[in-house]
């Protein structure tokens, strides 16, 4: 007579610790493109605040010269020369102790910028008020990301 021991054995088999590992596997591969689009998205949100911040120091600048508190001669725009002097600061005309009045605390990087080389300021694409990019622009009219990357409304940074 044989005896049969009514003792259960614990524990997974391998093949049901397989099955696991390869559900666990699909699980991850398909939460993956959702992470990736929403460190996007993240970035996205990022650009759209900087070129907010930039665009909104911009325009208080060419009040502030249109009100005649800013200097400008009959050649310029009423634009600032570049971005740097919307933190450094520009002598107010009307006042009497000449205190400067600043813009912006600190140039926003782009957030899509892979260069990390370069400045703050040099991240981004500058339009004169003429309309010439970049190198050839005397004044800054408007900025917007150098990125030739497309977002997820289809459409490219460069033209946010």
């Amino acid at each position: 007579m044989v005896r049969v021991s009514t003792k259960a054995f614990a524990g997974f088999t391998l093949i049901e610790m397989m099955v696991a590992l390869v559900l666990l596997a699909l699980l991850a591969t398909s939460a993956s493109p959702v992470l990736q689009l929403n460190g996007k998205r993240e970035k996205e949100r990022e650009l759209k605040r900087a070129l907010w911040q930039i665009r909104d120091a911009l325009d208080a600048y060419k009040d502030a010269v249109d009100q005649g508190l800013i200097k400008k001669t009959a050649e310029e725009s009423g634009y600032p020369p570049n971005l740097t002097i919307l933190v450094a600061g520009v002598e107010n005309a009307k006042d009497a102790k000449k205190k400067k009045m600043f813009f912006l605390r600190r140039i926003p990087r782009d957030p899509f910028a892979t260069d990390q080389q370069l400045s703050n300021a040099d991240t981004w694409r500058i339009r004169a008020y003429d309309g010439a990019i970049d190198e050839m622009a005397k004044d800054v009219y408007d900025v917007s990301s150098r990125s030739t990357a497309i977002g997820i409304n289809q459409q490219p940074y460069s033209e946010w």
